[in-house]
C-alpha cells in the first residue's frame, strides 16, 4: 500500500486564503509588503503628525515605539499565520488512500505549533485508529514534506490515535459505549474453523497496535477457553457496579460461557439469548477499538439478538471450499444484509496443502469465490490445511502469536489490514450519509451502499415520519396532518442509527428514526439552489 501524493499545494476550501507563498519573508497588500502597509496606514493621515513648533519629548517617542512595537506584533502574527498556512499546505498533499481526502481535511492534524523566527514545527497525526496500515508512511511523509519548506529547521511529529467511540453510544448499554468497531466473524455452519479465524484475526489487530477484545457467542460449545489460556480462566463480578470483568491473555481482553465455570450450557433457545445479552452488555470492555465476535452456528434468534444488541460495524465470513459449506454460508450473508451489516470479506479456510512441489485441493474449489461474486463481497482470503494451525487451536497459543513470521501469520496480516481499512470506511461513510446542508436548508442523502446523491426538503422528511405517533399503528390512519409541519422546519441535530438509518431531533423534541430504505423513497428536490433561493 502506497501514500498518494496530491499535487503540490492542492485546492481545498480548507486553505483559501490571499496570504504570500512561503518561500516569501513578509505577505504583500496590494504590491507593497505589509510592513510598508502598516507604516503608511499608520502615518499617512494628518492627524498623525504634529506642528513643527511642538518638542519631540517623551510623549512623542513613546508614541512611535508604541506605534512600531504595534507594526512589529503585526507583522510578526501575519508571519505566523504565513508559516501555519505554509505547513497545512504542505501536508494537505497527503492523501489518506482509504478516504481519497488530504490528511488535513480529514482533520488530522492537530496541536500545530510554529515558529518561523525559529524554524520550528510540531504537530500530531491524529488517525481513526491505531491499527492504521499506513501510520508509519504518514508518519514519514509528512515529515519529508514540512522539513522541505525552506526556512524550516526542524521538525517534530507525534503519532496517535482517536478516542475508542461508536458512531451513536447514546443508544447504547453502558459496557459498549468505548468500543469503536465490532466485528462479527460467522460462517452459519460448524466446522469450518470460524473461531480459529476470529481468534487470529483479534490477535493480529492486536498485533497492528490496536484495543481488542474476543467475545465467544457460543454457549452450547464454547471455543475461546481451549484455543487462548489465560493465567485467571473465570471471569470475574465487580459487585458494586453488577458488571463483569474480563479475563485477558497478552492483552487482549477475553469473554466466554465457558469462563464463567458452567462448560458448555444445556438451556433453550430464549434462555440463551438472555445469557448472551447479559455477558455482552454487563462486561466492562473499557477502550476498545475492534470487538471480535465469533458467532455461533446458524441464522437463528441467537444470531438475531447479538446483531440487535450490539451495531456490527461489519462482518468477516469464513467457509470452506464444500458445496454444502457455500449453502450455509449464502444463508448467513444474506441474513446480514437484511440487517444492513456489509461483509468486508470472505475467508476460504483448509483451501489446499503442498507437497513434492506441488499445491493439492483435496476438497475442490470455489466456494469463496463464488461467495465474492454472487454476493458481491469485495476481498477473498485463501488459507491452507497447516498441522500447525490446527495444533495451535487445541494448545492455547494463537498461530499468529506462535509464528508471527510464517505464512498463515501474512495472510492474517493482510486480512487484518483490509478489516482496518474497510471498517474506517464504513464509519466514514455512516458518519456522512445523511447531513443537513444549513445554506441550502436541505438534507443531503448519500447512502453508504449507493453512490447517488440527492436533497430532500426537511419538512417534507418529518411529514413522511410512520412511527405511531404519526400513524395509527390498527388502522393505517395518518395521525400527523400535513399542515401540522412548518414549511420551514430545519433539524436539529441528525445522527447515524447503525448502518440502515438515522435518528433526527426536532425542534418540538421529537426524534424521528428515518431508515435510508425510506429516504430514498421520499419526493426529492430538483435543482436544490434554485428552489431553496
Amino acid at each position: 500500500m502506497q501514500v498518494v501524493q496530491a499535487p503540490p499545494f492542492s485546492s481545498t476550501p480548507a486553505f483559501r486564503c490571499s496570504i504570500s507563498q512561503s518561500n516569501q519573508r513578509a505577505a504583500h497588500v496590494a504590491g507593497k509588503s505589509f510592513s510598508e502597509t502598516i507604516f503608511a496606514a499608520s502615518f499617512s493621515s494628518p492627524r498623525h503628525f504634529k506642528p513643527a513648533f511642538i518638542s519631540y519629548g517623551d510623549s512623542l517617542s513613546s508614541s512611535i515605539s508604541a506605534k512600531a512595537a504595534s507594526s512589529q506584533a503585526a507583522v510578526t502574527e501575519v508571519a505566523s499565520q504565513t508559516a501555519e498556512t505554509d505547513v497545512l499546505k504542505a501536508l494537505s498533499q497527503i492523501i489518506d488512500p482509504d478516504f481519497g481526502t488530504d490528511i488535513v481535511s480529514c482533520g488530522f492534524v492537530k496541536d500545530l505549533n510554529v515558529s518561523k523566527e525559529s524554524g520550528k514545527v510540531s504537530f500530531r497525526l491524529e488517525l481513526t485508529t491505531p491499527a492504521c496500515p499506513v501510520k508509519d508512511m504518514f508518519e514519514q511523509k509528512a515529515h519529508e514534506v514540512v522539513a522541505a519548506l525552506p526556512w524550516v529547521e526542524k521538525v517534530e511529529v507525534t503519532m496517535s490515535a482517536q478516542p475508542a467511540r461508536p458512531m451513536y453510544a447514546s443508544q447504547l448499554p453502558a459496557g459498549l459505549q468505548t468500543i469503536s468497531n465490532v466485528v462479527a466473524v460467522s460462517s452459519c455452519k460448524g466446522g469450518v474453523g470460524k473461531s480459529t479465524v476470529a481468534v487470529n484475526l483479534a490477535y493480529t489487530l492486536a498485533g497492528m497496535g490496536a484495543r481488542v477484545g474476543i467475545f465467544d457467542a457460543d454457549v452450547y460449545g464454547p471455543s475461546l477457553p481451549t484455543m487462548v489460556s489465560p493465567e485467571n480462566r473465570l471471569l470475574e463480578m465487580n459487585p458494586e457496579k453488577r458488571t463483569i470483568i474480563p479475563t485477558e491473555y497478552m492483552s487482549v481482553k477475553l469473554v466466554s460461557f465457558g469462563f464463567a465455570g458452567q462448560g458448555r450450557a444445556i438451556m433453550r433457545g430464549p434462555m440463551v439469548s438472555g445469557v448472551i445479552d447479559q455477558l455482552l452488555t454487563t462486561t466492562e470492555w473499557g477502550e476498545l477499538d475492534y470487538l471480535v465476535i465469533d458467532m455461533p452456528p446458524g441464522t437463528g434468534d441467537i444470531q438475531l439478538t447479538l446483531c440487535q444488541v450490539v451495531p456490527l460495524t461489519a462482518a468477516v465470513i469464513v467457509t470452506t471450499p464444500q458445496k454444502l459449506a457455500f449453502i450455509d454460508v449464502a444463508k448467513g450473508v444474506r441474513m446480514f444484509s437484511k440487517l444492513k451489516v456489509p461483509c468486508v470479506a470472505v475467508v476460504e479456510n483448509m483451501c489446499h496443502f503442498d507437497a513434492d512441489g506441488k499445491r493439492y485441493y483435496p476438497f475442490g474449489r470455489g466456494s469463496g469465490s463464488q461467495v465474492v461474486q454472487e454476493f458481491g463481497i469485495p476481498h477473498l482470503f485463501e488459507f491452507p490445511i497447516k498441522p500447525t494451525l490446527s495444533a495451535s487451536g487445541d494448545s492455547g497459543v494463537p498461530e499468529v502469536v506462535a509464528d508471527p513470521q510464517g505464512e498463515v501469520a501474512r495472510t492474517f496480516q493482510d486480512l487484518g489490514v483490509c478489516v482496518v481499512q474497510q471498517c474506517a470506511k464504513i464509519r466514514q461513510q455512516v458518519s456522512t450519509a445523511v447531513t443537513y446542508d444549513k445554506s441550502m436548508k436541505a438534507i443531503r442523502v448519500k447512502v453508504p451502499t449507493s453512490d447517488e446523491e440527492f436533497y430532500l426538503h426537511p419538512a417534507t422528511v418529518r411529514r413522511n415520519d410512520r412511527s405511531a405517533e404519526s400513524v395509527d399503528e390498527w388502522t393505517g390512519e395518518q395521525k400527523l396532518q400535513y399542515t401540522d409541519i412548518p414549511e420551514d422546519i430545519e433539524p436539529e441535530e441528525i445522527r447515524p442509527m447503525g448502518n440502515y438509518a438515522v435518528s433526527i431531533t426536532w425542534p418540538d423534541g421529537f426524534s424521528q428514526i428515518a431508515p435510508y430504505d425510506q429516504l430514498q423513497m421520499i419526493e426529492r428536490l430538483v435543482d436544490v439552489p434554485q428552489l431553496l433561493d
